[in-house]
């Protein structure tokens, strides 16, 4: 009997080989990343985001918006051509957590920044079917009635500066005017204006 045929018999030989292959792959191909700057350092021109943007991507998050949107383009033809240059890594070293995804029942956003106006943006999440008739997405109309909430934005972005974030003291000192009188509708708008702008001023 072949070592082979003796391993495929025995169960725990096995797991524990498995285990080995895996973990041999993984320092292989992860660990490396994390000491490539191409991977780990942010592109030129990409700033954390500010306390409305911040914000607007917590209400993103919790209104599900990357269940139908990813934000990773793939550098395929066919995708460059209709979303622009191809997602790089230094473009999410201040995503915690990133916002790929894979499903696209709606389009890819990660270079909707600055392609349409505010007031379209606000329109579209009103009732997509305004702007985009054969749009599916649902309307979120509330976010227009609800105050952005600034009670937790500092604790936020003191946490994200201990994980390497650069905010000042200052600017997290005024983060909560950065919210007053602004509404849910344009935190949000804030942030999807942020998206992919720091790749498309270097191309």
């Amino acid at each position: 009997m072949s070592l082979q045929q003796k391993a495929e018999k025995n169960v725990g030989v096995l797991i524990v080989l498995v285990l080995l292959v895996v973990s041999v792959g993984a320092l292989v191909e992860i660990v490396p990343l994390f000491f490539q700057k191409s991977t780990t350092q942010p592109v030129a021109g990409l700033k954390p985001y500010t306390a409305l943007q911040l914000t607007g991507r917590d209400i993103y998050i919790r209104e599900g918006c990357y269940t139908c949107h990813s934000q990773m383009i793939r550098p395929f033809r066919a995708e460059t051509e209709r979303y622009g240059h191809f997602s790089v890594a230094g473009e999410f070293v201040y995503d915690r957590p990133f916002q790929w995804g894979s499903k696209r029942t709606g389009p890819d956003l990660a270079r909707v920044g600055g392609r349409y106006s505010d007031d379209w943006h606000r329109v579209h999440l009103i009732n997509p079917r305004d702007v985009v008739p054969e749009s599916i997405m649902p309307g979120y109309p509330w976010l227009q009635e609800h105050p952005a909430d600034a009670s937790l934005i500092q604790t936020k972005m003191r946490r994200l500066r201990t994980l390497g974030h650069p905010y000042t003291t200052e600017e997290i000192a005024d983060a909560p005017k950065q919210l007053e009188g602004r509404t849910e509708m344009d935190a949000m708008i804030a942030y999807l204006q942020s998206l992919g702008t720091a790749i498309r001023t270097r191309r």
